[in-house]
């Protein structure tokens, strides 16, 4: 064999050594780090439900995340019937095991929603979500609510906190979207969510009504109480979270379960 056949062969040769060995770190790497992320998107989670109920600092440390989310209970609710329900009973081998995503996709645990249906755009619904409750004695003084839907390019994700009113929102807050920055991404502005603490979602006939207003919200106006300024330069985002939220407060939503928190019947957290 010619010496540039073997210069060529000791090329390839190196080349495939050196693409083993970084396959290897880089598996390596994966294995290493997963648990570190999926605790540090399990903190994150954590700390958007706890902004949401306005439990949180400006600039939390990891301790009071824990802390104060040891302060609130998770509850299963089927959907359909507005009751707690038990993880095994439902199929779930724990609390923790429940993945809100993953049950939305699974055929199993979801349906399909028609088009009349599919207010938020998410196209199937679940039968189970996951709420979390913050009580006061035996009295629930918060309950946060995961909401999700489309806006203009992606699927807002987030939650909406109410009072134990059922009715007067302390927080909204979404941890993932693909939002237009400096439009649609507004969502995350802490000005806008500034807004949202103290408004009302359902009118006096129980039917949620809560709006985003394009050019501003008049004070003085009588629905003003269930309004909130819609997104300066991105009118498709703000009516998606405008839809999203009606839609999860509505009939098809958590509206069933919300009337039995109004009325008291689900106060055994």
């Amino acid at each position: 064999m010619s010496k540039s056949n073997d210069s060529i062969q000791k090329i390839v040769t190196v080349a495939l050594a050196l693409c083993v060995v970084c396959s290897v770190i880089v598996s390596a790497s994966v294995v290493i780090l997963k648990p570190v992320q999926v605790q540090n998107k399990t903190l994150n989670l954590k700390e958007n439900i706890l902004r949401a109920a306005g439990m949180l600092s400006a600039a939390p440390t990891k301790q009071e995340i824990e802390e104060k989310f040891a302060q609130i209970t998770p509850k299963l609710v089927d959907l359909d019937t507005g009751e707690y329900v038990e993880p095994s009973a439902a199929g779930f081998a724990s609390m923790e095991a429940f993945d809100q995503k993953k049950v939305a996709q699974n055929p199993d645990t979801s349906r399909v929603l028609t088009s009349a249906e599919d207010q938020a755009s998410i196209k199937r619904r679940e039968k189970y979500a996951k709420v979390y409750i913050v009580t006061e004695g035996d009295e629930i003084s918060r309950v946060i609510l995961p909401v999700r839907g489309y806006g203009l390019w992606s699927t807002l994700y987030g939650f909406l906190a109410l009072k134990g009113d059922a009715d007067t929102v302390v927080g909204l807050g979404f941890y993932e979207h693909g939002e237009t920055p400096g439009l649609g991404g507004e969502v995350d502005n802490p000005n806008w969510k500034a807004q949202w603490p103290g408004k009302e979602v359902y009118n006096e006939n129980g039917e949620a009504v809560v709006r985003l207003v394009k050019g501003g919200v008049n004070p003085e106006a009588a629905d003003a109480k269930y309004s909130v300024d819609a997104l300066s330069g991105a009118s498709l985002t703000s009516r998606g979270v405008q839809n999203l939220l009606q839609y999860w407060l509505g009939e098809e939503g958590f509206k069933t379960y919300l009337d039995r928190v109004r009325s008291g019947e689900a106060g055994n957290v």
